[in-house]
């Protein structure tokens, strides 16, 4: 069965100059895209990814990457929306450039779809109230 998940991997300090994620492809059979990275040499870095293949594939591959010392995450666990904070005002939606949010048109709520989110961070700035967060 193939499988295509987003995921968030935290690359400790050690291992950010090293060539990990291609240990996916090439001995694993795994494709991925990268959604968003953040790395800086001598620090700590960040890298989204949707990763696809057969799900016997992803595990072995996951193992590999948990096993080399990277932390991993759902990419829904890291992108938040405070229900209390959220006023529904839409500024959200002008700015996410993969309509994470759309408005419901009878209610005039602003919906937020954590499947389509690719954790770029637009929405973060746009939001008045600062109803929506990263947790990285």
């Amino acid at each position: 069965m193939i499988v295509s998940k987003r995921i968030v991997l935290h690359f400790p300090k050690r291992l950010v100059e090293r060539p990990i994620v291609y240990r996916l492809v090439k001995d694993y059979e795994l494709e991925f895209n990268i959604l968003k990275a953040q790395f800086t040499p001598e620090a700590e870095g960040l890298m989204v990814l949707e990763i696809s293949g057969e799900q016997k594939d992803y595990d072995r591959g996951v193992k590999y990457l948990v096993e080399s010392g990277l932390k991993i995450q759902s990419l829904s666990q890291d992108v938040t929306r405070n229900e209390e904070r959220c006023t529904h005002c839409g500024a959200c939606i002008t700015i996410c450039p993969t309509s994470a949010f759309e408005l419901e048109p009878q209610t005039r709520r602003v919906n937020f779809n954590h499947e389509k989110c690719v954790a770029c961070g637009q929405c973060i700035n746009a939001c008045p109230p600062r109803a929506i967060e990263l947790h990285f």
